[in-house]
C-alpha cells in the first residue's frame, strides 16, 4: 500500500505578519520564521530557490558525502530519479549544481538526501565534502527532469546504475519498497571496489527482505574480482547473464558515460532503445583537439575570442561575459541561448549540429571553428 506523501511547497506572504503567520504554522517553525525575517535568506530565494538547511551530514566513503538537507519552504513534486539545483556559496561565489536526491518519493519528515561524489575538477562536489556540517545553510530548487518511473509502475523493471549515479535509481528502488511494489525488480550497480559503494548493506537488506527483488553487483577494479556478481566493464554477454530476461524489462539507467554508452548501445542494436531510459550526469566526449580554431563571436554583446575547444559557457565567462547557467552538466537547461551560425558538438553525445538558428544548451556545446552565439 502506498503511503501517503507529505509534499512542501514555498508560500510569499505580502506582508511580515503574513511571513511570519506562515512561518508559526509551517511543521518547522523555528527555521520557517528565520526564513521569513532574514534578508540573506529572502535574497537566496529570487532565483525560485529554496533556502534549506543541513541537518546531518555522514561520508560513507572515502570520497562520498551524504547531506539530509530540510528546506525552510515548500518543496513539491518530486517523483523519485528527478534532480534538484543545489546553490550554495564557496568563496563567496554562488554556485548551483544538479544533484538527485535519493529518498523515497513517499518520504513523511519532509528532508532530501543527497549523496555527493567529490570529484577531481568539482568545485561544489569538493567543498561539500570537506565543509558540509550541520547548519550549513543551502538553497535547493524544486524537482526537475523526465527521469522517473511512470505513475502505472511497469511489471518487469531494471535499475542500473554506477558510481554517483545510483542515487535517482535508488530513489526509485526505495519508492517501490514503500508501495510494496509486486513485479520483478533487478537492481545492478557498477563500482570499482566494495568500498566505494554506496547504501550497499541497505541494498543487501533489501534484497533478503523482498523475494521479488534482486539485488546485483559488479566490481570493475582489478583488485576486487570475484567479490560481487560479475567482474569487469558492461558487455553483451555480461548483461545477458545478469538478466536473462532483459527484453521484456523497462529499463532506467544512470552511471558514468562509459557505462551509459554501453548500455545504450546494446539497446541500441537490438531494437530496444524504447525500454531504456537514461539520465546524463556530466558529459561524454571531452575537448576534441580539432574542435579549436576559428573565431567565437558573442554577437549581442559584440565580443570575440579565439576558439579554444573549451564549451561556449566557459569561453563567454572567460570573454568576461555571465552568462544565466545552473548545473554546468547540461541538464538543467538554463543556460539556453541561440546559436545563429556555425558549428558545435554536443559534448553529451558527440554529436555534430550546423543549423544556423537553433537553441543550445552552451555548457554542452563545444563550438567546431567559428561559431556565432547571441550572447
Amino acid at each position: 500500500m502506498t503511503r501517503k506523501t507529505v509534499r512542501t511547497s514555498i508560500n510569499s506572504p505580502a506582508s511580515l505578519s503574513q511571513r511570519v503567520l506562515a512561518a508559526l504554522s509551517f511543521p518547522h517553525p523555528v527555521a520557517a520564521y528565520a526564513e521569513a525575517l532574514s534578508p540573506r535568506l529572502r535574497r537566496r530565494t529570487s532565483s525560485g530557490h529554496v533556502p534549506a538547511t543541513v541537518v546531518a551530514v555522514q561520508r560513507p566513503t572515502a570520497d562520498s558525502v551524504t547531506l539530509t538537507i530540510r528546506p525552510l519552504g515548500r518543496l513539491d513534486g518530486f517523483r523519485a530519479g528527478q534532480f534538484v539545483q543545489l546553490a550554495v556559496e564557496v568563496d563567496g561565489v554562488r554556485r548551483v549544481r544538479c544533484f538527485s536526491p535519493a529518498q523515497s518519493e513517499h518520504v513523511e519528515d519532509g528532508l532530501i538526501e543527497l549523496t555527493v561524489k567529490a570529484n577531481a575538477d568539482g568545485v561544489v562536489s569538493r567543498y561539500l565534502y570537506a565543509h558540509a556540517e550541520p547548519g550549513m545553510a543551502l538553497a535547493l530548487s524544486g524537482a526537475q527532469g523526465e527521469f522517473h518511473l511512470p505513475e502505472a509502475r511497469p511489471d518487469r523493471i531494471v535499475l542500473i546504475s554506477g558510481g554517483s549515479g545510483i542515487t535517482p535509481v535508488l530513489a526509485m528502488l526505495r519508492t517501490l519498497v514503500d508501495e510494496a511494489h509486486i513485479g520483478r525488480v533487478t537492481f545492478l550497480h557498477y563500482a570499482r571496489r566494495p568500498a566505494e559503494q554506496v547504501a550497499a548493506e541497505e541494498l543487501r537488506a533489501i534484497a533478503d527482505a523482498h523475494s521479488n527483488i534482486d539485488v546485483l553487483t559488479v566490481y570493475t577494479g582489478s583488485d576486487a574480482r570475484g567479490l560481487g556478481e560479475a567482474d569487469g566493464h558492461c558487455t553483451p554477454t555480461q548483461l545477458d547473464a545478469l538478466i536473462p530476461d532483459l527484453a521484456e524489462a523497462q529499463a532506467w539507467l544512470c552511471g558514468p558515460a562509459a557505462l551509459m554508452q554501453a548500455v545504450e548501445s546494446i539497446y541500441a542494436e537490438r531494437g530496444w532503445s524504447r525500454r531504456l531510459h537514461q539520465e546524463r550526469f556530466g558529459v561524454a566526449a571531452g575537448a576534441v583537439d580539432e574542435a579549436a580554431g576559428g573565431d567565437v563571436r558573442f554577437a549581442r554583446s559584440e565580443r570575440f575570442v579565439a576558439n579554444n575547444g573549451a564549451n561556449l559557457l566557459e569561453q563567454a565567462e572567460a570573454a568576461g561575459l555571465r552568462p544565466k547557467h545552473g548545473c554546468r552538466m547540461g541538464i538543467c537547461s538554463t543556460c539556453t541561448c541561440r546559436k545563429t551560425a556555425g558549428v558545435v558538438r554536443n559534448l553529451q553525445t558527440g554529436e555534430l549540429s550546423s543549423e544556423a538558428d537553433e537553441p543550445i544548451r552552451i555548457c554542452v556545446s563545444q563550438p567546431v571553428g567559428s561559431v556565432t552565439v547571441d550572447l
